[in-house]
């Protein structure tokens, strides 16, 4: 089996707590060599100062390539454009450009009236300050607020037409839903790499949730599966188990690189990937 390229995504703490958490999932994570991780933002834009602070603190001392989210929520275009600069300031040239969740309470997504509608324009913006490599979001599954199947894909050829450079998927459960949507895309003229996010299940309920939240289809054999472990105590081994043979399967039709959602809860993916043979290749050093 070729060992796959990873790259990681963790997401903002909200408390001391988090803070821990976040760094040690760090520490546990970094010595796999991904090729980069990501920070997220939270719903609504509610986490940009903060999102702003880790990129640039794990940056600065893990040494770990770091890209940062940006999303078109609740800001005017130059805001959004400085936010951009100040990570590139403190060396961060990687952005996850999103259109953004709306705040919670929401109906939907609104445009800032000096921001940008949507994240093609978000897109082309930062491609003309030209300081940037630029991912963006994908969806195997319908995004819910998507007309269709190929309405995803028409968009996601005008986000990487815009000039990203690589496609994140959104999660999903089994193999094959990847590999309609790579086909789908390939038959769209769409040649920049798509790389399927990978979502190790650390709390059923919560991914159930998630998956509900954002259109990801749930098997019924998954279901029956998680409420049998459950039962049985085995959920973890479970997870585990789903977790590695997805990304075998993935590897198996010629995928190179997988995108890690760890949720700051790094002992899953740590053990999903030692068992895909990607193993410890860095020491990273505490910081002082």
């Amino acid at each position: 089996m070729t060992k796959p390229e990873i790259s990681l995504e963790f997401f903002p703490p909200k408390n001391i707590e988090g803070t821990f958490r976040l760094w040690d999932s760090v520490q546990v994570l970094a010595p796999l060599g991904p090729r980069f991780v990501s920070v997220t933002y939270g719903a609504g834009g509610t986490t940009r100062d903060l999102t702003r602070d880790v990129v640039a603190t794990i940056h600065k001392h893990s040494g770990l390539r770091t890209a940062a989210h940006l999303t078109c929520v609740d800001a005017t275009k130059e805001e959004t454009l400085q936010v951009a600069r100040d990570f590139a300031k403190v060396g961060v040239s990687d952005i996850v450009a999103l259109r953004g969740d709306p705040p919670k309470g929401s109906t939907g997504f609104e445009p800032h009236p000096q921001g940008f509608a949507n994240s093609v324009e978000l897109i082309e913006a930062l491609a003309e300050e030209g300081n940037f490599t630029i991912r963006v979001g994908a969806y195997p599954d319908v995004h819910p607020e998507a007309a269709s199947g190929q309405a995803d894909i028409d968009w996601l050829k005008r986000k990487l037409d815009a000039g990203a450079t690589e496609a994140l998927t959104q999660f999903f459960f089994e193999a094959d839903t990847f590999f309609r949507f790579r086909d789908a895309c390939a038959k769209a003229g769409i040649d920049q790499y798509v790389t399927p996010g990978i979502l190790p299940i650390e709390n059923w309920k919560g991914a159930r949730r998630f998956a509900e939240g954002c259109g990801t289809k749930i098997p019924t054999w998954v279901i029956e599966a998680f409420e049998t472990a459950e039962r049985d105590g085995r959920t973890d081994l479970l997870a585990t188990a789903l977790c590695t043979e997805l990304c075998d399967e993935l590897i198996e039709g010629g995928v190179e690189r997988l995108h890690f959602y760890t949720l700051n809860r790094p002992e899953l993916t740590r053990d999903v990937c030692f068992a895909l043979g990607v193993t410890p290749e860095v020491k990273l050093e505490h910081v002082a």
